[in-house]
């Protein structure tokens, strides 16, 4: 039976690029070694870096003046070296869910945080509109895709201080005005890559500036200057980013993947709205086109658990929603097809006709 992987993260990736990936484990660029056992440092490494970088730097239209860098530790370590690099005296940050709550804690080490809006009060099922950033903020942080509530900012902020975003959910899903922003990060395992790597967009010229010590390993600047390289870098969650972003390149780039992304979450929502077994839990107009999370209508709550296994046996994997949610959660991310997320439409509506 043919599985529908709609898992939140580590999520699904494109056929091809598992296949190569795995190629190279077994063989990599017919050295007679694997992938795993070769030296960062090897010569036929290095293109590997540089193509994902250049691609990176073409697919996103980043312009000069900003460096990729592949690091270590996921997001959750960025929440910490964020404010690390840039917090000098105060940070503006829009909570919107457990991972920019995360965020706003590693950053109230560093200086004073101002929380500029909110929507805790409604369990996060909608992205705040009506606030002010701080105009001497020395940076306005935003999570751009909130995969346990789905919740998503569509479209790039215009505020008056630089800003910064965790894109680990959404990035290559949209065009982004990389301009707008002096740091862009995301741990890899939803859209690029295996978990293992994090991707940073960084703009040079916004280090230096703040007058603490970094220590060497969480200071951009040394990651910039060793080209990803000062320690061993996370070598086959790269070489497979490398292969994700030839996919993405190969079909149509990001605005296509926005397409794509648009076409199934229409069809998906289309369903949920027409359905009286289900019920949409975000906003209308801040629905994710990444993870669409629903929930059974009131009068057929007990049928909760009824649905969960027959979605199963017909090949649904990782619907179940997020424990501090519950209901079901599908995400469809870059490398989701459009006949999974029907065969998920067809098994609402066949329980449905049950029921």
């Amino acid at each position: 039976m043919k599985k529908h992987n709609f898992n939140a993260g580590p999520s699904i990736l494109p056929r091809e690029v598992i296949e190569d990936t795995a190629k190279a484990i077994l063989d990599f660029n017919g050295s007679g070694l694997s992938l795993m056992e070769i030296s960062h440092r090897a010569k036929d490494f290095q293109p590997v870096v540089d193509e994902a970088v250049a691609l990176f730097k073409e697919l996103l239209n980043i312009p000069e003046g900003y460096s990729v860098l592949f690091l270590g530790g996921g997001a959750s370590l960025e929440f910490c070296m964020v404010p690390f690099n840039f917090l000098e005296k105060k940070a503006a940050y829009l909570n919107t869910g457990v991972w920019a709550k995360k965020a706003m804690k590693e950053a109230k080490a560093f200086g004073e945080v101002v929380e500029v809006a909110s929507s805790a009060e409604s369990t996060y099922t909608y992205i705040p509109k009506d606030y002010t950033v701080p105009a001497d903020a020395d940076y306005f942080h935003i999570t751009t895709n909130n995969t346990i509530y789905g919740t998503e900012l569509k479209e790039d902020l215009d505020v008056n201080v630089p800003m910064i975003a965790d894109m680990s959910s959404d990035i290559f899903s949209r065009p982004i005005d990389v301009s707008k922003y002096i740091c862009i990060y995301g741990g890899a395992q939803k859209n690029l890559a295996p978990s293992g790597v994090t991707f940073v967009i960084v703009k040079n010229d916004a280090l230096g500036k703040v007058s603490r010590y970094i220590p060497t390993m969480l200071n951009y600047q040394t990651h910039i200057d060793s080209g990803s390289m000062f320690n061993t870098p996370p070598v086959v969650p790269i070489y497979a980013a490398l292969q994700t972003l030839r996919w993405i390149k190969a079909q149509g780039g990001v605005k296509e993947m926005e397409r794509r992304a648009t076409e199934k979450a229409d069809m998906l929502y289309a369903e949920i709205d027409r359905n009286k077994m289900f019920v949409g839990t975000a906003a209308q107009e801040d629905r994710s086109r990444m993870n669409i999370c629903f929930v059974m209508a009131p009068e057929y709550k007990e049928l909760e658990a009824d649905f969960m296994k027959f979605a199963t046996e017909r090949g649904m994997v990782g619907i179940k929603g997020h424990r501090s949610v519950g209901g079901f959660r599908a995400s469809c991310y870059n490398a989701m097809p459009k006949e999974s997320v029907q065969a998920l439409i067809d098994c609402m509506q066949e329980f449905e006709k049950l029921h």
